[in-house]
């Protein structure tokens, strides 16, 4: 004699299966997300000219931008890298900071050159 599930109960199974899976997914997910937005921006950067858009996408990140000042979320480049592609979508950068700490002048220029 052979033991069988009936389709509703394998489809039941697998229900629960998915459900259990995407809840532990989001579980992992969610407490970054979270923290990213509690802490404010991780990047701002002080333009020359004002920004001609108030939205602009630019070292993997999203940026804000309100006249000369624009903040962003962390992004995986290095600060530098980050800099640089700001600069290209908007114009030369006068200041930087990454997580609080300025970008030191050789490599505001960098960014600038």
């Amino acid at each position: 004699m052979t033991l069988s599930n009936s389709p509703s109960t394998k489809l039941g199974v697998f229900g629960a299966a998915v459900l259990y899976t995407a809840a532990g997914f989001g579980a992992l997910v969610a407490p970054t997300v979270v923290e990213a937005r509690s802490n404010g921006p991780f990047y701002t950067a002080e333009l020359a000219q004002p920004a001609a858009e108030r939205t602009v996408i630019a070292g993997g990140v999203a940026w804000t931008c309100e006249g000369t000042k624009c903040v962003a979320g962390k992004g995986t480049s290095r600060p530098l890298r980050v800099c640089r592609e700001l600069q290209r979508d908007t114009g030369d950068v006068v200041a930087f900071t990454s997580k609080g700490k300025a970008l030191e002048a050789d490599k505001l220029a960098k960014c600038n050159g």
